[in-house]
């Protein structure tokens, strides 16, 4: 008998220390879905585009309390509703688009949290900072004082071993403690979101704050 995803979010939760936040990644599934999910306990709830979230979150504003994070790419001129459907950003992954963020979060009055999306291993198919890119970039980064610039993310590439995936959590940690200690103003490192379904475990044990979760979640609601 298969469980119910009110019983694989009991179990999930049950795995996870009291300092890691659980994102319930929902871009695959139904608003009856979410609201289980919501009645389950769960308030943080990841989409991949705008428009889809938008749909959902009109279906479910009834609920309240919900944290709604933006986990996908994210195209420039999709920023300004980024800006106003999402209270996190995941996928900030160029100085660009960090740049237009804040321009438009100034003029918007709003101070959205986000993460720095970083590859740290090459992935043709991922967006993202290489590593010294992004270091290079963190003296303008630190000049965006519309945005909340809260730590880091990054989504591996597919076939790595346990092995790989653990040595590629760890090396987003060490890279978060490398610019904590450089003392920006407005950049802080207080969250790893990092982490999925299958790798969750092993991110945890790296430090990640943030795991996404979708599948392990909500495995007979994906549509």
């Amino acid at each position: 008998m298969s469980q119910s995803t009110t019983e694989r979010i009991a179990q999930v939760r049950q795995t996870l220390p009291p300092h890691v936040q659980l994102v319930a990644v929902t871009k695959y599934v139904d608003t009856q879905a979410i609201r289980t999910a919501y009645h389950a306990g769960i308030r943080d709830f990841g989409e991949s585009r705008v428009q889809d979230a938008q749909r959902k979150q009109q279906a479910l504003a009834d609920l309240e309390g919900i944290t709604w994070h933006l986990i996908g790419h994210l195209q420039s001129n999709k920023a300004k509703k980024a800006i106003e459907h999402f209270d996190w950003i995941h996928s900030v992954d160029s100085l660009k688009l960090a740049q237009r963020l804040d321009k438009l979060a100034a003029e918007m009055g709003r101070t959205p949290q986000v993460c720095l999306q970083v590859k740290v291993r090459p992935d043709p198919q991922k967006y993202g900072w290489e590593i010294d890119e992004l270091l290079s970039h963190l003296p303008a980064l630190d000049q965006c004082h519309s945005l909340q610039i809260m730590g880091l993310m990054t989504i591996l590439p597919q076939g790595l071993n346990q092995e790989q995936t653990r040595a590629s959590f760890q090396r987003l940690s060490e890279l978060a403690q490398t610019i904590r200690e450089r003392n920006y103003t407005h950049i802080s490192m207080k969250h790893l979101s990092m982490g999925m379904s299958a790798d969750y475990h092993l991110a945890v044990e790296a430090g990640a704050t943030m795991v996404r979760l979708g599948h392990i979640l909500f495995a007979d609601s994906v549509s």
